[in-house]
């Protein structure tokens, strides 16, 4: 295991910068998790740690050594792709032994630490059949395998679930948060998926058009985004955003909706802004705004419901049975105490 710093790192192609000097420190035995949408720069920065790209600028360190111009397979990580990358001729006993063989360890060794990842992958009955005969989350499983035989100071994962359907994503990210729990092993584990993070990581890096947005613990930015965009992101469904202005301790909007504050009313009267309120901080209450419902979404551990309200649509979410028809005039009131306050040109949190 070892400690890995990545220090005000940038990526150029050409004249194009795609990452913009980015710089995270993880610590040993950290399970850290690089999130955002398509075309951020995450994988590109995972690629880097990796080896699999040039550092233009900067320093990434694993341990105590910068590895810039150290060979991928000198940097002791193991890396686990989203399209599994099995040898198709070989068993899952043999793809799981590669990479020991190559490095010429002996069979006893090589018996053993399959043996050993296999038992903690549950894979032992199937070590002598070929990827073919898998499902997809058996493959994984394999591809875990054989990053776990190489016993490596950095796990590397690149959007390992995306091929999965849906429940096995969620058994798959049980999996791999019990092996980090068990292994103890860094892991840099990159998703677009903000509920894997939110489910997996012990600290979670939030990345747009290649630059860290914010950095913290799961909960930690749920209930404290620094901005707009963060706010936005991580959450499903995601916080619902109403542009107005502060007046009289309240937002009020263009259609004349006065939403409430608590804490944050103390930021500058008359300032624009942008009131943001997750969809499990409304209630239905006689004193709240008037809203139309427009879709219902019944899940059955909750109702789901979309509606115009203020001149705006917004999604609400209620652990109670409402009776709710598309259509129908509801008053709905955001919970003042957790509402979120950006200021409407920065984005940034007031």
């Amino acid at each position: 295991m070892a400690s890995v710093d990545i220090k005000d790192v940038r990526k150029s192609y050409g004249p194009v910068e795609v990452l913009h000097g980015v710089s995270v420190p993880i610590k040993n035995g950290e399970f850290v998790v690089l999130v955002g949408p398509s075309g951020c720069g995450k994988s590109t920065l995972l690629r880097m740690i990796a080896g699999l790209e040039s550092i233009t600028g900067g320093t990434v360190s694993i341990g105590d050594r910068v590895v810039n111009n150290i060979h991928p397979k000198e940097r002791d990580i193991a890396m686990v792709f989203q399209n599994y990358a099995l040898y198709p001729h070989m068993t899952v006993e043999d793809n799981m032994a590669f990479s020991l063989k190559l490095k010429g360890t002996d069979k006893a060794t090589i018996k053993a630490q399959v043996d050993k990842a296999a038992g903690i992958l549950g894979l032992g009955k199937l070590l002598d059949r070929y990827p073919r005969q898998l499902s997809g989350g058996q493959r994984q499983r394999v591809a875990m395998g054989r990053a776990i035989v190489r016993d490596p100071q950095v796990f590397l994962f690149d959007e390992p679930l995306s091929n999965l359907d849906a429940k096995l994503r969620v058994a798959m990210r049980a999996e791999i948060k019990e092996l980090h729990q068990r292994l103890k092993t860094t892991t840099i584990y990159v998703t677009h998926d903000q509920i894997e993070a939110m489910t997996m990581a012990d600290k979670i890096v939030v990345m747009h058009d290649g630059d860290i947005e914010q950095i913290g613990a799961p909960l930690d930015l749920y209930d404290h985004p620094q901005n707009q965009f963060v706010a936005g992101f991580i959450g499903s469904p995601s916080m619902n955003f109403i542009p107005g202005t502060l007046k009289g301790g309240v937002v009020e909007t263009a259609s004349g909706a006065k939403l409430p504050l608590g804490k944050a009313s103390t930021a500058g009267e008359g300032r624009a802004v942008t009131y943001g309120v997750r969809p499990e901080h409304f209630t239905i209450a006689d004193d709240g705004v008037d809203a139309e419902v427009i879709v219902v979404e019944p899940t059955g551990s909750e109702t789901q419901l979309v509606a115009k309200m203020a001149g705006h649509d917004i999604v609400a979410i209620f652990r109670e049975r409402y009776d709710f028809k598309p259509g129908q005039k509801v008053k709905l009131k955001p919970q003042a105490d957790v509402v979120h306050l950006f200021d409407k040109e920065s984005g940034k949190r007031i």
